[in-house]
C-alpha cells in the first residue's frame, strides 16, 4: 500500500490593519413643532435603539412636605394611560420587545427606552402616550407610594445608602432640596397623593422643556416620519426654564458616626463639595481622582487593600450634583467599608495617603497608567446605544455642549502630572473633610477621635 502525499498551500498570515482614532460620538441636534428638542445619533450595526427622554422637573420644584412626589410621578408614568391600563401597557410594550424605566434626580427625570429597530414607531408611540396621557389612577399612585414607603426602611439598613444620606444632611443647609433623600422620607412619601402626582406632572411636563435622545441604527429609518406621529404629537404649552439654585455647602472637617451596635464592618463617606463639568479643572480632577482610588492599582487600594487587608476596596470618585447653565457643583467622595477593629488604624492610613499625596505628587507613571485606563476603554464603554444615549442625556441635564465627552477624552490625553496632583490634592484637602462613619461607635469612636481629623459627634442608627 502507497502512502499518499498531501500538498498543503499555506496563505499568508494576515496582518493588522492600522487603528483608526475613535472619538464619542457627535449627536446630530434639532427641534419638533412641538418644542421639543430631539438629539439623534446614528450608530451603524446597532439594532437595538436606546432614547432617552429628560423631562425638566427637578427635584427642587417639589412643593414642601412633598418630597419624593417626582419619584413617585416618574414611576408612575411606566404604569398606564388613559387608552391603556398598566396591564395592557406592560403588555404592549412587551410584544415590542421594549424596556421602560424612569426615575427622578435633582436635575429631573429621565424616562429609558430600549426597543428592536423593527419595532421602534410602536415603541415611541407607546412612550409619546405615555408622556402625553398618563393615567395617574388612584389604585396606582397608592400601590407605588406603599411600594416606596416598604423601600425606606431597606435603605435605612444598608449602610452605604445610610451613609449618603447622613452625608448630604451634613454638607447643605436643611432649607436645601439637595440636603434632603431624593426619593423623600416616609413623612413625605406618606402624604403623596394622585392629586399631587397630576399637579406636579401638570406643573412641569411638557415638550417645550424635554429633550429626546435617539440613539441606534437609523440610517435606513426616516426617523422624521416616525417622530412626526409619535414624540411629535404630544402637545403642551410652553414655559421659561426654572433659575438653577446656588448649592451652598459646610465642609469644616469632622466626623459624624451613625451608630450600629455590634456591627462587624464601618462604612466610610469622606466628602466634600467641588467643581463640576463646567470648570476647567474637571478634566485633571477626573485624572488625578483615578490615581488617587479609581482603581485596583490606586494609591487608596495599595495601601488599605494590599499592605494592610483593611478593605476589599476603596474608592474616590466625582458625582455631578447640580448644573446650570454657568456650572454647578459635584459631591467629591472616598468611600469603602473596613473592619470593626481597624477603623481607626485605616483612617490614619487613609489620611496618611492624602498628606502624601500633597506632599510628594503623584508619578509619570501614575498619570500615564490612568490616562491609558480612562482614554483606552471609552470605545468599549461606548459599544451601546444605551452607554452613548445616557452620556448624552447627561450632557442635556448639566447644560453642556453636545460635543463635551469628545473634548473630555482629548483633554484628558493632553493633562500632565503636575495639573493632575494639584486637581486631586485640591479636591481632597486633608483639612477639609466631612468623614461620615456607619458602625458600632462604642468601639471606633475613640480610636477615631485620637486621629484629630475633626470634631467627632455621634448620632443613632
Amino acid at each position: 500500500m502507497t502512502d499518499a502525499v498531501v500538498t498543503m498551500e499555506f496563505h499568508p498570515k494576515p496582518a493588522a490593519g492600522a487603528a483608526e482614532p475613535w472619538a464619542f460620538p457627535a449627536p446630530g441636534r434639532d427641534t419638533l413643532a412641538n418644542g421639543l428638542t430631539v438629539l439623534r445619533c446614528d450608530r451603524p450595526g446597532q439594532q437595538v435603539v436606546a432614547v432617552e427622554i429628560f423631562l425638566a422637573a427637578p427635584l427642587d420644584a417639589e412643593p414642601e412636605g412633598l418630597d419624593g412626589v417626582a419619584t413617585i410621578m416618574a414611576r408612575a408614568l411606566t404604569e398606564g394611560t388613559d387608552k391603556h391600563s398598566a396591564e395592557e401597557y406592560a403588555a404592549e410594550l412587551e410584544r415590542c420587545g421594549a424596556t421602560l424605566d424612569a426615575h427622578a434626580d435633582h436635575p429631573g427625570v429621565r424616562v429609558s427606552l430600549e426597543v428592536p429597530l423593527s419595532r421602534l414607531p410602536k415603541a415611541l408611540s407607546l412612550l409619546a402616550e405615555a408622556l402625553a396621557a398618563p393615567a395617574f389612577a388612584d389604585s396606582e399612585i397608592e400601590r407605588l407610594v406603599r411600594n416606596r414607603l416598604d423601600e425606606i426602611p431597606h435603605e435605612q439598613a444598608n449602610p452605604a445608602r445610610r451613609a449618603a444620606k447622613q452625608l448630604s444632611k451634613e454638607l447643605f443647609p436643611a432649607t436645601s432640596r439637595i440636603s434632603r433623600p431624593r426619593q423623600g422620607t416616609e413623612e413625605t412619601v406618606g402624604a403623596i397623593d394622585a392629586a399631587a402626582v397630576r399637579a406636579f406632572y401638570e406643573a412641569h411636563v411638557r415638550p417645550a422643556t424635554a429633550t429626546a435622545v435617539i440613539v441606534g441604527d437609523l440610517s435606513g429609518t426616516d426617523l422624521d416620519a416616525i417622530l412626526a406621529d409619535t414624540l411629535g404629537a404630544w402637545t403642551g404649552d410652553t414655559a421659561e426654564p426654572r433659575p438653577v439654585p446656588a448649592i451652598t455647602a459646610d465642609d469644616t472637617g469632622r466626623v459624624v458616626i451613625v451608630d450600629r451596635p455590634g456591627a462587624v464592618q464601618t462604612q466610610l463617606l469622606i466628602g466634600r463639595v467641588g467643581p463640576d463639568r463646567h470648570d476647567r479643572v474637571w478634566a485633571a480632577q477626573v485624572l488625578g481622582t483615578y490615581c488617587l482610588g479609581g482603581t485596583l492599582t490606586s494609591r487608596l487600594d495599595r495601601v488599605l487593600r494590599e499592605e494592610k487587608g483593611y478593605t476589599y476596596g476603596v474608592r474616590a470618585f466625582g458625582q455631578v450634583l447640580r448644573s446650570g447653565p454657568d456650572g454647578g457643583a459635584a459631591m467629591l467622595a472616598i468611600s469603602g467599608s473596613v473592619d470593626t477593629p481597624n477603623t481607626g488604624p485605616a483612617l490614619d492610613d487613609l489620611w496618611k495617603v492624602l498628606r502624601k499625596l500633597a506632599a510628594e505628587g503623584l508619578t509619570d507613571a501614575e498619570r500615564e497608567s490612568a490616562v491609558q485606563n480612562l482614554v483606552g476603554v471609552a470605545p468599549l464603554k461606548y459599544e451601546t446605544a444605551a452607554a452613548v444615549a445616557a452620556t448624552l442625556a447627561d450632557q442635556v441635564e448639566q447644560f453642556l455642549p453636545d460635543d463635551y465627552q469628545a473634548q473630555l477624552y482629548a483633554r484628558l490625553a493632553e493633562t500632565g502630572t503636575v495639573e493632575a496632583t494639584a486637581a486631586v490634592v485640591s479636591a481632597f484637602p486633608a483639612d477639609r473633610l466631612v468623614t461620615v462613619l456607619v458602625g458600632d461607635a462604642a468601639q471606633i469612636e475613640e480610636p477615631v477621635r485620637a486621629l484629630s481629623i475633626g470634631e467627632v459627634s455621634v448620632v443613632t442608627g
